[in-house]
């Protein structure tokens, strides 16, 4: 079992697997901020511990691009160190994807040991990777075009994935690559740098067991289809676009970044986005207790359920709306209002 252990208070049996996906950390060498200004750094540990914190166990940690702002060697070393150490502690599969700012040579000397020359992506083959993870299939494809930022998968790659896909896989395939293959109609000039062949790449995809593809690039997250599959977008752990503003173009905040969890269903994925940071609670559900093996509400060992919630777990209820928890909005708050 993937996610937390809990009570089934819904018709849906619990997830298969468990995906965390983030994307675009653009660390830079020697722990330098991007742009003198965003800790790329720090925001990747704190988004990496909050992963920890949070109960979750995920099957496999998906990275899809930009690892590194300036494909630097030492930034490299710097994420496998911060990264890698969280992975085994999770006991997660580690799933990394080129991006437009990587660069073959140091990703694929340092993050996967081969003995490749250079510094840079000329004359080094696409890093195309297949990954099992208990019966789900995760095939990371390398979008980025050396010296370049739109993006593209060239006849001998996509030759390549068709025969990956012959045969499906048990929980079937997800896609991990950098450059999302949907519009992104809120920063039109991201369409200057998007992925090109993108009917090829469709004729692959169609009719096989791919049942999403995970991308970035956008350092915003949004969702799309694509050959009939779903597509979701992470945002970035360094910065994120500044949308929806008249007068700002490919601008960035230093704030509301994210990470998304993807759960698979045996009939469906679920696509996440989590907040990262800290900021005031309103309201909560009220006392919490622990439901502890045994207990007859049906709860694994360790889950916590509000109190309120419990009781009606433990009378039977537990499949039925809870009412007047606290919540904001809540009777209890209309109650102080009249005061």
């Amino acid at each position: 079992m993937t996610a937390v252990p809990g009570v089934q208070l819904g018709r849906h049996e619990p997830p298969t697997h468990l995906i965390a996906h983030f994307s675009d950390p653009h660390l830079l060498g020697g722990g330098r901020r991007q742009f003198g200004v965003v800790d790329s750094t720090g925001h990747l540990v704190a988004a990496l511990e909050q992963l920890e914190r949070s109960g979750l166990r995920p099957d496999a940690i998906v990275f899809t691009g930009d690892l590194t702002d300036l494909g630097e060697e030492d930034a490299y070393v710097r994420l496998r160190d911060i990264v890698t150490p969280v992975v085994d502690r999770l006991g997660a599969q580690l799933v990394w994807c080129m991006g437009n700012h990587d660069e073959r040579a140091p990703y694929a000397r340092v993050l996967f040991g081969e003995d490749v020359r250079g510094d840079g992506s000329a004359g080094i083959a696409p890093q195309d990777r297949v990954y099992e993870v208990n019966g789900l299939r995760i095939v990371a494809l390398d979008s980025s075009v050396p010296g370049y930022d739109h993006g593209e998968l060239d006849r001998e790659q996509l030759d390549w994935l068709r025969e990956v896909l012959v045969a499906p896989a048990p929980h079937g395939t997800i896609l991990a690559l950098h450059h999302p293959p949907i519009p992104s109609p809120l920063d039109p000039l991201m369409e200057i740098i998007e992925l090109d062949e993108q009917d090829a790449f469709a004729e692959v995809v169609r009719g096989t067991d791919v049942r999403a593809v995970l991308a970035g690039h956008l350092h915003f997250s949004t969702h799309s289809t694509f050959a009939g599959v779903p597509v979701s977008v992470a945002s970035a752990t360094c910065y994120t676009m500044a949308l929806g503003l008249p007068d700002v173009t490919l601008g960035g905040y230093d704030g509301f970044q994210s990470v998304d969890t993807v759960h698979v269903y045996p009939d469906r994925l679920v696509h996440t986005s989590v907040p990262l940071g800290a900021a005031p609670v309103l309201n909560g559900l009220g006392r919490r207790r622990r439901l502890r093996r045994g207990d007859d509400a049906g709860g694994a060992a360790g889950h916590v359920l509000p109190e309120g919630l419990a009781v009606q777990a433990r009378r039977g209820r537990h499949r039925r709306r809870p009412r007047r928890l606290g919540c904001v909005g809540g009777a209890s708050e209309r109650r102080r209002r009249r005061r």
